[in-house]
């Protein structure tokens, strides 16, 4: 038995480079929408300190899924999966017959992916691509 049983992840927060590009690609890319907005001057030490303002974010919505967006001081900063955190983030689709379309209409917007993978051991195929600060994402759909 579990030390802590939980019930699932609430929501994850990334850092980024450029707040407005990053909430712009999420919402125009994979359909969330603004539920909570306290972006300020990331310059601000006391709005990137302040956890009442979200660090100087926001929340991002899409169904049951909550995705909070960080701005960093350091814009010149990239992600990297080597580094001990975050790998990838990875969205369910409903079907895998959602997977070519979603490639199609990610390179017409000119951002580049992976082929689609089909993963058999875990039951799922997964398309691969990356948002603004180079952070890997994934759509996951099932098998079948």
């Amino acid at each position: 038995m579990a030390l802590i049983d939980t019930a699932g992840i609430h929501h994850v927060r990334l850092t980024v480079a450029d707040l407005d590009r990053s909430s712009a690609f999420y919402q125009d890319i994979l359909g969330f929408t603004i539920a909570i907005d306290q972006a300020g001057d990331p310059a601000d030490p006391e709005v990137r300190t302040d956890p009442s303002r979200f660090y100087g974010g926001v929340v991002l919505q899409n169904r049951g899924t909550l995705l909070g967006l960080r701005p960093i001081a350091d814009s010149a900063d990239r992600f990297d999966s080597e580094r001990v955190g975050l790998d990838h983030l990875s969205f369910s689709v409903s079907s895998i017959d959602e997977l070519p379309a979603a490639a199609r209409r990610l390179a017409d917007t000119g951002i580049e992916h992976g082929e689609i993978t089909e993963v058999t051991a875990l039951g799922i195929a997964i398309l691969s691509f990356s948002d603004p600060d180079g952070i890997h994402l994934e759509l996951t759909a099932p098998l079948t």
